[in-house]
């Protein structure tokens, strides 16, 4: 079901921390927008006009080489910005929804008059694209310091986000993606947990058991 109006403010308000003066103005430039799971949003190379904040579901970021391989470079999820900002520019990456996506979608130069104009908006605004910044930044130090298997781990606690269960249970192509790691890598960082009891997995979900466990093995 598509947000209506007074859903989108109450979202927008949320996202930017912002009053319903605010979260209207910005309401009437974004637009809903759902995706199901495995749809593509852009492709890598394509103009890119627009930015989006996605209310619900996830997507993911991947880029291909010149020889067609690929690499998994963000992820994007509830109440996150991403896209053209402040003005058009060409997609580095192809985005394609992880899961069914809810998204409000805006032209990149019509969002950056709002905030050039609204103290409150610039605040929310500044507040997304520095905590963007961070997880950037932490992906990269993941990608860094820790073992293949750890980059294995790391990425199921992002996904699981504080819950024991990731809902659908992730592929291991998707893991070795986000992880930057082959499947079979990431297939035997996978069974080392199953065997010792620290997750268990089916074709609906991935049960965290001991997350205590599981984080300790993040090196």
């Amino acid at each position: 079901m598509s947000l209506d109006f007074e859903s989108q403010i109450e979202a927008i308000g949320a996202i930017f921390r912002c009053d319903r003066q605010s979260a209207e103005s910005l309401a009437r430039v974004l637009i809903p927008q759902r995706l199901a799971t495995k749809d593509i949003l852009a492709r890598q190379g394509e103009p890119s006009h627009n930015c989006w904040l996605v209310i619900d579901g996830a997507l993911r970021v991947e880029t291909y080489g010149l020889e067609g391989q690929r690499q998994q470079v963000a992820q994007h999820g509830p109440g996150e910005f991403f896209g053209a900002y402040p003005a058009a520019t060409v997609h580095r990456a192809e985005i394609s929804a992880l899961l069914d996506c809810q998204l409000l979608c805006a032209e990149a130069p019509k969002i950056a008059e709002l905030v050039a104009g609204n103290v409150q908006i610039a605040a929310g605004m500044a507040r997304l694209l520095a905590r963007q910044l961070d997880r950037a930044l932490d992906r990269m130090v993941t990608r860094m310091t820790y073992s293949a298997a750890g980059r294995v781990y790391a990425e199921l606690v992002a996904l699981a986000d504080g819950r024991d269960r990731i809902v659908p249970s992730p592929r291991v192509t998707t893991l070795a993606l986000g992880a930057n790691t082959t499947r079979e890598t990431a297939s035997r960082a996978i069974a080392t947990l199953i065997r010792r009891g620290i997750i268990s997995r089916d074709d609906e979900q991935l049960t965290i058991h001991a997350p205590r466990m599981l984080a300790e093995l993040i090196c």
